[in-house]
């Protein structure tokens, strides 16, 4: 008997126009959250050169939300973080939610496609806005 493979809905999270410190306390959030092909501990290291530097992480979808292990709001961003979120319309929208109880976000644009969709936000600490 063939029965289906559940698919896991996963989004991939670019990070960047921020410090390596930002990206990684967002990741850390994210990882309370959901589970990632990151850890919680992971820290994201600063680049040299000219060019940007960005951060990538994937978060599954397909599972209940973590309970927070803490009562408190995230760590403070230093500045704004530019995060762009790519997957299943569903899944996007999912982990846009989780982001939208813990920060500000300001959605830039969005592309969709027939099964997949690119939403790029702009995250600031709440009282920063």
């Amino acid at each position: 008997m063939n029965s289906p493979v559940a698919h896991a809905p996963q989004v991939e999270v670019v990070v960047s126009g921020c410090s390596a410190s930002d990206a990684g306390s967002l990741f850390a959030e994210l990882c309370r959250l959901f589970s990632s092909d990151r850890r919680a501990e992971d820290v994201p290291h600063e680049t040299a050169g000219s060019r940007p530097t960005m951060w990538t992480g994937t978060f599954d979808m397909s599972s209940a939300p973590g309970a927070p292990e803490r009562l408190e709001p995230p760590a403070s961003l230093s500045g704004p973080v530019k995060a762009e979120l790519q997957g299943e319309p569903r899944a996007v929208e999912r982990l846009r939610r989780a982001l939208d109880a813990m920060y500000v976000v300001h959605q830039l644009g969005v592309v969709a496609g027939d099964q997949e969709v690119d939403v790029e936000l702009r995250l600031e600490s709440r009282g920063m806005a």
